[in-house]
């Protein structure tokens, strides 16, 4: 063999894969480009099942970036207040929040829609809406003219109807109530009686234990026993009616998400997705110890009555029928919900009702 040859071709080799290595290292840090973004939440770090939804996307997005997609996750109130959450990423302040859209109603109502409206869908149907009814293309369809994009990145389930100083035993025993409660549900609350207050998850306790509020709903048993609610009010009812099944978001500055790597936006994607999952599988997990801790404290749990519900439902039905009326883009979010919640409790009455509730005997038989 000529040896001179053979070293010819084997250093001809050897720089086509170098050439080919540096052609291809600027198109690899083109598609993994160092990015850092700022996250701020609406939820404080004592709440964690909620407020570590935003530091498990963090943590996704960056291993499977491998380091070079970085999110900073800011508790509530570190960058912005928690109610100015979308606003500062609308703003571009910072690039992404975790919050929920029905706090920003005072923008329009149909943000409501992206959370949860009274007596409207359950956590499995809101995120069926939301993946496969056409929900979250409605939402962002909508958000895009406050410069937000929006993924589903969390649901706590259905919620308790919150705590009060006294028994509701009928709708009037609501009237004249100062009650902290958000979204809808506060408009609806204020048509039988009850004066809602919008406060963030920090200052709840202190206005309840100094009287400045008489009743407060928040999230459910584990939360709200952190949260030492049971201390200053004696009374829990459910079920939230007004939160059957709420979504909180992952928002996006929309330019911002554009601007991505078609491979950055799927992690994001992803990442939301896990997350979403994972918030109500560690709260349905960790509501039934919360709740025998909060009732071994002394607390009376109480169901509201038929009564009530029904006084509280005829009251939702003619807002929605008011907002329809006069706001196309509430009409349009709750038109479809509306639609996708008829046909799925025709199922869910079927099979999942009809095993749940046989399981649910055995449980109070005790022959489990």
């Amino acid at each position: 063999m000529n040896r001179r040859k053979f070293f010819k071709q084997a250093g001809s080799v050897g720089l086509g894969a170098a050439a080919s290595a540096a052609l291809a290292a600027p198109a690899i840090a083109q598609e993994n480009p160092k990015i850092t973004w700022r996250l701020t939440s609406s939820f404080p770090k004592s709440l964690d099942i909620i407020f570590d939804a935003a530091t498990d996307i963090a943590k996704s997005v960056s291993e499977a970036s491998g380091g070079n997609f970085t999110i900073q996750a800011f508790a509530a109130g570190e960058v912005v207040p928690p109610l100015q959450a979308a606003d500062a990423v609308a703003a571009g302040t910072v690039e992404m929040a975790h919050t929920c859209c029905y706090y920003y109603i005072g923008k329009d109502p149909a943000f409501a829609l992206g959370t949860a409206i009274p007596f409207g869908l359950n956590a499995r149907m809101t995120n069926a809406w939301f993946t496969a009814g056409g929900g979250n293309e409605l939402l962002n369809e909508f958000l895009a003219g406050y410069k937000l994009y929006a993924l589903p990145a969390g649901n706590t389930g259905a919620q308790m109807g919150g705590w009060y100083r006294k028994e509701i035993k009928t709708i009037d025993d609501l009237k004249g109530l100062k009650m902290r409660i958000a979204g809808l549900a506060g408009e609806i609350m204020g048509k039988v009686g009850v004066t809602p207050q919008q406060i963030a998850g920090s200052d709840v306790y202190p206005a309840l234990e100094k009287g400045t509020i008489d009743a407060t709903e928040f999230v459910g048993p584990y939360d709200d026993y952190k949260l030492g609610f049971y201390k200053v009010a004696k009374y829990y009812y459910y079920p939230a009616w007004w939160e059957g099944g709420p979504t909180v978001h992952a928002m996006f500055n929309l330019d911002k998400f554009n601007e991505l790597p078609e491979n950055y936006k799927r992690m994001l994607t992803d990442a939301c997705a896990a997350a979403n999952a994972r918030m109500l599988a560690r709260y349905d997990a960790s509501n039934a110890t919360a709740l025998r801790q909060l009732v071994a404290e002394g607390t009376q749990l109480r169901a509201f009555s038929s009564d009530i519900l029904d006084v509280c439902h005829k009251a939702a039905l003619e807002t929605y029928a008011d907002l329809s009326a006069k706001n196309e883009n509430f009409k349009k979010l709750y038109d479809s919900q509306q639609a996708f919640k008829k046909d799925a409790y025709l199922w869910a009455q079927v099979a999942e009702y009809g095993f749940d509730t046989y399981m649910m005997l055995q449980q109070r038989a005790g022959t489990l």
